[in-house]
């Protein structure tokens, strides 16, 4: 069975802050370089992954596009290469805008190719009559976003606006203090320091060297604070900028105070004028439907729109490792209403597929859109993002498995299509004395008495028959233990 699912590149693979192209027959994605088990954001240079438009199922690694110390700024590589955009230049060219973690520049690289690799080529730079022509390196230069209109004029849009709940908070230390740090903890602090954060997303207009701007950065749309009072309350950016012409109409998508979520705002002007529109994707499924609690672990969100064939899809991550710091790329497929409003979109298994996944055969387990347990957290943590003992996705000498399944966790599966199924099977391991339980929404239940304690993955059947298209499967545990699982299969 040729299917896609989420997340749409192999499971050993961590690249988010999607950005989608779709250039010639080939939708490029361009995002961040997260890894397994990392300890901070981004720590890998950045790599492309491409697929054939008419067949987004097969997706290959187009090879180191752009390493972080080719960047002179960077020589040592010490700086995690944050969140990425690229455009087609009016002269042929695919230009790189990229930035190093909270230091004031905007990076650009050049390619003759979509899928790079790409070389440096400057920073954004003010133009001679403005600010001398120095480097831009105030108006928190971040999550820079690039956009070439019809007519050939390029926008860039950055910014990084901590409000509300989500405070950047600075050790107030002493310059002895701070010699006895590490390098690196010094080295974050003091780039923290000097940053200025600004509580508007920004933007600017490029010149036709795609590098030089024309113009003294300007405000679009408030942070959580200046959003009071504003059709924007409650949802103000943060961060993650992204731009898309639909039809006439300009859609802003960015990641709002709350992080989870990506939303949206339209106009009829590319770089002014945005009115609220709503929430396109949370990555823990918050306000759809009205949801309140995260139906998977909550965490920061970073993504754009593009436009496949005739379908039109957002780009988003989901954490794993029960951190914000191995994150991998999750799409759906978005509608976008005669007057221009998007529904909010649901995660799903099946993202890229369009239709629900083929109940035959056998699934890795850690394709499930939702998994929650008693410890799943209705807040994102932001003062300490690290590995959590929750039910989540893991990785284990390269293999991809749902780890510390236990008393209460529920994994569960949007959608698959089941014709007269008889067997589910359940690949899992480790000490657990208790039931499972599987439940294919409006078709049938079935549960399982299991007693193992097992460092080999065997296999449970649970018999059920059902028939029926676009179901939910949910997998609950009852009892004693600690379990993983790394495969579902169907018979």
């Amino acid at each position: 069975m040729n299917q896609a699912f989420n997340p749409y590149l192999p499971l050993n693979e961590y690249v988010p802050d999607a950005e989608p192209h779709v250039f010639g027959d080939r939708i490029y994605v361009y995002g961040s370089h997260d890894k397994t088990g990392a300890k901070a954001y981004c720590e890998e240079d950045y790599v492309v992954w491409s697929a054939d438009v008419n067949n987004l199922s097969e997706w290959r690694c187009e090879g180191i596009s752009y390493r972080k110390n080719q960047d002179p700024s960077n020589k040592d590589g010490k700086m995690q290469l944050w969140a990425p955009d690229v455009c087609k230049g009016t002269d042929g060219r695919y230009y790189l805008y990229y930035c190093f973690a909270f230091y004031n520049e905007i990076g650009v690289a050049v390619s003759d190719s979509p899928a790079g690799p790409f070389e440096f080529y400057g920073h954004v730079k003010y133009p001679d009559d403005l600010h001398g022509g120095k480097v831009m390196d105030d108006h928190t230069p971040f999550d820079p976003a690039v956009f070439v209109d019809d007519d050939g004029q390029a926008y860039l849009f950055w910014g990084f606006s901590p409000a509300l709940e989500r405070k950047i908070e600075v050790p107030n230390l002493s310059e002895e203090e701070l010699k006895k740090l590490p390098p690196e903890e010094r080295e974050v602090i003091e780039t923290i320091k000097n940053a200025h954060f600004e509580p508007y997303s920004q933007v600017a207009k490029l010149s036709s060297d795609m590098m030089t701007l024309k113009e003294e950065p300007r405000n679009m749309i408030p942070n959580g604070e200046m959003a009071i009072g504003t059709d924007f309350e409650e949802h103000g950016f943060f961060e993650a900028s992204s731009l898309r012409k639909i039809g006439k109409k300009y859609y802003f998508v960015y990641s709002s105070n709350k992080s989870h979520e990506l939303c949206y705002a339209i106009s009829d002007k590319p770089d002014r004028d945005f009115k609220y529109g709503g929430i396109i994707i949370s990555n823990g499924d918050i306000a759809y439907k009205g949801n309140e609690f995260p139906t998977y672990t909550l965490s920061n969100n970073h993504g754009g729109i593009e436009k496949i064939g005739e379908k039109y899809y957002i780009f988003y991550h989901r954490c794993t490792e029960g951190s914000e710091f191995s994150r991998q790329g999750c799409a759906e497929q978005i509608e976008i209403a005669d007057d221009g409003s998007i529904k909010q979109a649901e995660m799903t298994s099946c993202g890229l597929n369009d239709t629900a996944l083929k109940a035959k055969g056998i699934y890795p387990a850690s394709i499930a859109c939702n998994i929650t347990c008693k410890k799943t957290s209705k807040e994102i943590d932001f003062i300490n993002p690290l590995v959590k003992k929750t039910t989540r996705v893991s990785n284990e000498a390269n293999v991809s498995l749902i780890d510390d399944i236990e008393d209460g966790s529920v994994i569960g599966y949007k959608y698959f299509d089941f014709d007269n199924i008889s067997k589910i099977l359940v690949e899992i391991r480790g000490n657990f004395k208790g039931y499972i339980s599987a439940e294919i929404e409006n078709a049938a239940k079935a549960e399982e008495k299991i007693n193992i304690n097992t460092p080999y993955f065997e296999l449970i059947c649970l018999d059920i028959k059902a028939t029926g298209s676009n179901r939910y499967l949910k997998l609950g545990f009852k009892g004693e233990g600690s379990l993983q699982m790394k495969s579902i299969g169907f018979m």
